[in-house]
């Protein structure tokens, strides 16, 4: 509990797992503090099994503390509504990640509380919180909390589970049999053979909940709105001047929100606005959507294209839409997460080697990353000029628009 029971740990009590998604699921009300508690429970349990199962291994009882201090602080760092916030901070020039933040948080509690760990123990649980960097020698530790390698991870265990369970969806992989049925071969953690379509399972479920749920349209309207909210307040709140120390970064959470609602500071009248928008409903219209495939072009920013839309009409300015460069994948954008990852038999446990997909499933996807470009309008009266402009940019390049994704000109209050 040392570290729990500190202001930097419970600050996470005000972060929101799923940002604003729980505007469109209201039941996805769950936060960083519970996800960051199962975490670190499974990482403990992970390196328990591990230990009981291969005691040739000699996992020492500082490993077994070190990975669970990773699991419970690695999300220390995240920002207002999570990883909305980070994509603003980045609008904004910072150098903002907040993996970093979180180990910056780390060496405060352990000052502040003048806890008994050595700069290398405190080296070692940052590492783990990275993911990166590992040492060839016991590298397998490495893959419990942020598995760089093949993203299969107890980070991703907990947040698919709980997230599934606060959207009221089903998860078909069952993460206590890739923990039950995985051993170190090579100082690499490996998983049974029959345990591939498992795997698959996990990265497919992740792609899902990131295409149906973490980027909902209607959630992705009003995450824009609150970074613009941000961007109007800043000036004044200096909200991109507290990125850096994390003395001032601990009074950032999703409470600035209702901050900047309920101010009476002038200076905050346009940030209130959108915020009063968000409440009302009045929300940026999403206008169109499609696939973009590996033959067609990409445009090289999306300025570009705005600017591109912006042309072919009379009245649009750029600062009228935004373009949304989306990609969804398996975890490790293009490539199979599941190749990088070796198994076993029951028959010879000491041995590893890597298993075609073909050989789990013939229906396994042959590609493992997809690109959507998505616009969404700020100015509702300028919609459908700005969807005919997008339509015109489209066929100047010979891709067709697809009818699936196109927005309805008639819904006025919602996306």
């Amino acid at each position: 509990m040392e570290f729990v029971d500190t202001e930097q740990f419970q600050r996470l009590r005000d972060l929101k797992q799923v940002g604003t998604t729980n505007f469109v699921f209201p039941c996805a009300n769950h936060t960083r503090f519970e996800h960051s508690l199962g975490v670190s429970h499974l990482a403990g349990k992970y390196i328990d099994k591990i230990k009981a199962t291969q005691p040739e291994l000699e996992i020492t009882e500082d490993e077994q503390k070190f990975v669970r201090i990773a699991g419970l602080c690695h999300d220390l760092g995240h920002g207002p509504f999570s990883h909305a916030f980070e994509s603003w901070a980045e609008s904004t020039g910072k150098h903002f990640h907040h993996e970093e933040m979180s180990i910056k948080m780390l060496d405060w509690i352990i000052e502040d509380q003048g806890l008994d760990y050595s700069t290398d123990d405190i080296k070692y649980i940052s590492r783990l919180i990275r993911g990166k960097d590992r040492p060839k020698e016991r590298a397998f530790i490495y893959d419990i909390v942020a598995n760089d390698r093949n993203s299969v991870d107890v980070d991703k265990f907990d947040y698919i589970s709980r997230d599934s369970y606060f959207l009221g969806r089903s998860v078909v992989c069952d993460f206590t049999r890739l923990m039950e049925f995985s051993r170190v071969i090579d100082d690499e953690i490996c998983f049974l053979s029959k345990e591939i379509y498992n795997l698959y399972e996990l990265f497919h479920t992740r792609y899902s909940l990131h295409k149906l749920v973490y980027t909902h349209k209607v959630g992705k309207s009003i995450e824009f709105m609150i970074s613009d909210a941000f961007s109007e307040a800043d000036s004044f709140l200096k909200i991109s001047d507290q990125l850096d120390d994390p003395k001032e970064f601990i009074n950032l959470s999703d409470s600035l929100l209702k901050r900047i609602e309920t101010s009476k500071e002038p200076e905050l009248q346009k940030s209130r606005a959108i915020i009063k928008n968000i409440r009302n409903r009045n929300l940026y219209k999403f206008v169109d959507e499609i696939i973009v495939h590996s033959q067609q072009i990409k445009w090289d920013s999306d300025k570009s294209l705005a600017k591109e839309i912006s042309n072919q009409g009379k009245d649009i300015l750029e600062s009228d839409l935004i373009v949304q460069n989306l990609k969804l994948n398996y975890a490790l954008k293009d490539k199979d997460p599941v190749q990088s990852t070796h198994f076993y038999t029951r028959y010879d446990n000491t041995k590893k080697f890597n298993i075609k997909k073909d050989e789990a499933s013939q229906l396994i996807p042959s590609k493992f990353q997809e690109e959507r470009i998505r616009i969404f309008c700020k100015n509702k009266d300028k919609f459908e000029e700005i969807q005919a402009a997008f339509r015109k940019v489209l066929a100047n390049y010979e891709i067709e628009p697809n009818p699936s994704f196109t927005a309805s000109p008639y819904k006025n209050k919602s996306n």
